[in-house]
């Protein structure tokens, strides 16, 4: 199991990647959590106060998602310098969505290390616990945070978030 912060080098110079228990108390000073898994994913299950933003997995309609659709709709929803936190399955999209933001100039994006399932090995044994081994809290179905919802809104606002 991996405890201590690591950073990734990009494009964007470098995405900091987060424990579940460090991106909980992040979410605790204000964050928001993106969850970048497909609409259905999201529904499944996801963190309390989750919003979700696919990346590069169907939406409404079987459709994906353009990276340039992402980047529109965080950019039409958050300021440049909203703090984020990014989140998955695994840790492989929020990764991706992590350095897409940080090279759009969106100034404190961090990646949820193991996702919500947790970090898996190339033989599929659990690496590092995700948001729910972790013991945190999660919802399931469609919420106020949904990809439909945030789709009629414009910008978030903390309070919001939080709810």
């Amino acid at each position: 199991m991996v405890d201590e912060r690591e950073t990734v080098k990009g494009a964007a110079g470098g995405v900091r990647r987060m424990s579940p228990g460090e991106a909980k108390s992040l979410l605790d000073l204000g964050y928001f959590y993106v969850d970048v898994r497909s609409v259905a994913e999201f529904h499944d299950l996801h963190p309390v106060g989750a919003l979700n933003i696919p990346l590069l997995a169907p939406g409404p309609g079987g459709a994906p998602p353009s990276i340039e659709e992402f980047l529109a709709m965080m950019k039409r929803l958050f300021a440049r310098d909203a703090r984020i936190v990014v989140g998955c399955a695994t840790g492989v999209r929020s990764l991706r969505a992590a350095e897409l933001l940080l090279a759009a100039g969106f100034a404190d994006a961090v990646d949820q290390r193991a996702g919500v399932e947790g970090a898996r090995g190339a033989f599929g044994n659990l690496v590092e616990p995700g948001w729910v081994e972790a013991g945190f809290p999660v919802a399931s179905g469609p919420d106020a945070g949904s990809f439909a919802t945030l789709q009629l809104q414009g910008k978030v606002d903390a309070d919001r978030a939080r709810s």
